[in-house]
């Protein structure tokens, strides 16, 4: 079987389809490292929270691999490229809600693993204990 594409630009692209509807603000939580490319001023304990809102960014693109924009800050326009695995959250300004992953230094993220309702059950029932109460 081929390696599996990580669903978290899917989850990432969701979340923002989702806060453009409900006429909320779409923020990133990006953590910041050397292939991050974010304006440095504005980076606070290595993260950086980037409004992804079409009204604040131009020519937004988020594939499998990397968020990339254009926008201004302090009047000065940048281009903003995060890869995927730097981004710690996708959420609503206005109330907070939204996803958030797990960002680890250092380490290219793990292929996530997605298990059937059946393998579930199978593997569940594989791994009963041997052990029974005694009274």
């Amino acid at each position: 079987m081929s390696t599996l594409i990580p669903t978290t630009a899917y989850l990432i692209r969701a979340i923002h389809e989702w806060c453009l509807d409900n006429n909320l603000t779409p923020h990133l939580l990006v953590k910041v490292d050397a292939q991050t490319r974010v304006p440095m001023a504005y980076v606070k304990n290595g993260e950086i929270v980037l409004n992804v809102n079409y009204t604040a960014v131009k020519d937004l693109h988020i594939d499998n691999d990397a968020v990339v924009f254009s926008a201004r800050f302090n009047g000065v326009a940048q281009h903003i490229y995060v890869p995927i695995n730097r981004i710690g959250g996708v959420f609503a300004r206005e109330n907070g809600q939204g996803m958030f992953f797990e960002v680890v230094d250092g380490v290219p993220p793990a292929p996530e693993k997605m298990v059937s309702p059946v393998a579930s059950a199978v593997d569940a029932q594989a791994k009963k204990s041997h052990l029974k109460v005694v009274k």
